[in-house]
């Protein structure tokens, strides 16, 4: 019993540390492996330089420290578009995302497992079954999720049922957040992907989490997720009413 218990934590903490590691680019060919390398190591530079330049506060963190307070690990859930601030601010932290499963997936993996985040690869398209499947294996080993809910690539601003699903496949809430800048650009992607200016204030605000029953039935998640919809919307209202306050 002691050794099967042995080499089951054994087996879980290999498993989780091959969510830090990043992939092997053998599939690719040599200019593709370069690139991606390039684009990996750009990315983390210039989302750290441009991180420390920033003034982020937060508001209604108690959120945060209700989960922990609770026990429970966060799945944290955010559009797509705010994932530069958000990754500088949620850094070191050990969380793991799911990223696609193609060239701009891997792209985005590299540089975010720099900031000391874990990766799965998967998302609505491809793959993304057997990463949900992986996500909740890591998370009952006690590390928590993060989805960009809209993402790859849109609906903007739709969520999808990945948060809801893990929620309840392991018990740990949803813990719906935005990250707004006072100062940003906003780029001509699917997203409008917000860059914040340089010296900008940001604004981190955490909404109430979102719990989903073990027994929850096809309509009841359905519900959840336009729970976290609603969440998420009026979490961009908080965040704008912010902003323009400067």
């Amino acid at each position: 019993m002691i050794t099967y218990l042995a080499y089951y934590l054994l087996s879980v903490a290999t498993e989780a540390l091959k969510a830090y590691q990043a992939a092997s680019l053998a599939q690719y060919p040599f200019g593709k492996r370069l690139l991606i390398r390039l684009i990996g190591f750009s990315s983390y530079i210039l989302i750290s330089v441009l991180g420390r330049t920033l003034r982020f506060e937060t508001e209604d963190w108690a959120n945060f420290e209700r989960i922990e307070f609770d026990g429970k690990v966060p799945i944290y859930s955010f559009w797509h578009e705010r994932i530069l601030a958000g990754t500088y601010f949620f850094r070191g932290r050990g969380i793991v995302v799911m990223t696609s499963q193609s060239e701009d997936g891997e792209y985005i993996a590299r540089f975010i497992q720099k900031f000391g985040y874990g990766a799965v690869r998967g998302s609505a398209s491809r793959g993304g079954v057997g990463a949900l499947v992986e996500m909740i294996r890591l998370m009952r080993s006690g590390l928590p999720m993060a989805f960009t809910v809209d993402g790859p690539r849109g609906p903007r601003r739709e969520a999808k049922m990945g948060p809801v699903l893990l929620a309840k496949k392991t018990g740990n809430p949803i813990m719906p957040f935005v990250v707004e800048a006072r100062r940003s650009w906003s780029l001509r992607s699917w997203d409008h992907m917000q860059i914040p200016r340089p010296f900008s204030r940001v604004a981190v605000i955490i909404a109430p989490p979102i719990y989903v029953s073990a027994d929850a039935d096809d309509e009841m998640l359905s519900e959840k997720r336009d729970e976290l919809q609603r969440s998420l919307a009026a979490l961009d209202a908080r965040g704008e009413q912010w902003r323009r306050q400067g």
